[in-house]
């Protein structure tokens, strides 16, 4: 009997969905409103993500504009950003809030391409987690005898490959962010 690595694979896609939702907070210089999406307005006593609040438009590229279906809503949401830990200050002219995405500088963005190889790094290590778990359960079912030696080495060498198969498709997730931030 060898192990399914069905369930091992869903968690290890759940990963890299994970890592590619966290890289895109990760602002490269261009307007993105997906750097707003973990920012929460407290509207009527409850937090709520400004796209459920308000209207986000890219004019340009390097620039967002907000705004709220609720005009009284504006001022929430300007507090909301600041506090926020994006480091974009919004403009308020009474009807729309305007947020400038500054070119980063070079140091600012090799800073930017280390966070983002920190992110893959931790992403790694959830992979290689889950390879351990299906390892331990391969150990497990031999010694239950459920498993023989060579279903064993079948199984481990089966959840290997697939742990390979995650690890570059983490590496080429984060070498496509970073070379968004390289680039000028």
């Amino acid at each position: 009997m060898k192990l399914d690595t069905k369930d091992f694979e869903a968690k290890m896609q759940k990963c890299i969905a994970v890592l590619k939702n966290g890289l895109v907070t990760v602002r490269a210089g261009k307007a993105n409103p997906d750097v707003l999406s973990r920012v929460n307005v407290d509207y009527y006593g409850s937090p709520t993500p400004i796209s459920q609040m308000a209207a986000i438009q890219t004019p340009d590229a390097r620039t967002l504009v907000i705004q709220p279906w609720d005009a009284s809503t504006l001022k929430n949401i300007e507090k909301a950003i600041l506090a926020s830990d994006i480091g974009l200050v919004p403009q308020n002219d009474g009807k729309v809030l305007r947020i400038a995405f500054p070119q980063p500088t070079e140091e600012r963005r090799k800073e930017l391409a280390k966070q983002v190889a920190k992110m893959c790094e931790e992403g790694k290590v959830a992979i290689r987690n889950i390879r351990r778990e299906a390892n331990d359960k391969t150990k497990d079912m031999k010694k239950n005898g459920d498993m023989t030696e060579d279903e064993v080495k079948a199984s481990d060498k089966s959840v290997q490959d697939l742990t390979d198969r995650f690890i570059k498709e983490v590496d080429a997730v984060g070498a496509e962010k970073t070379k968004e931030i390289m680039s000028i």
